[in-house]
């Protein structure tokens, strides 16, 4: 079992960056994927990125190719979501999230989450 907290969000201008991180307590970071999720009032949960075991494998929305790298470091237990040239709609609670091996982009193939850190974009 795995415990997340995200921290890093804030409020930036547009065309400014952002870097969240996910830090993850319990045995074996190394053996789970990390996902990013986002959800903006009153819209559905969506999926970011995500990244394998491994980091082998990646997966970004088309929304945020280009802009934002998933990264993580195992020896830190951290997880990482670098935005870069933000705009207003990526305004959103954005969740972390893991499960094990394989990156998913369906947030119900996660079964550990945290607990959300805001990011405010301004026009």
């Amino acid at each position: 079992q795995v415990q997340l907290v995200e921290s890093g969000g804030g409020l930036v201008q547009a065309g400014g960056s952002l870097r969240l991180s996910c830090a993850a307590s319990g045995r074996y970071f190394e053996n789970y994927a990390i996902g990013w999720f986002r959800q903006a009032p009153g819209k559905e949960r969506e999926f970011v990125a995500s990244r394998d075991w491994s980091g082998d494998t990646t997966y970004y929305a088309d929304s945020v190719k280009g802009r934002f790298t998933i990264s993580r470091d195992n020896a830190k237990n951290t997880g990482y979501l670098q935005m870069s040239s933000l705009k207003p709609e990526d305004t959103a609670i954005y969740y972390c999230a893991a499960r094990l091996w394989e990156a998913s982009t369906s947030s119900r193939t996660y079964p550990y989450w945290g607990q959300g850190t805001q990011v405010t974009v301004s026009s």
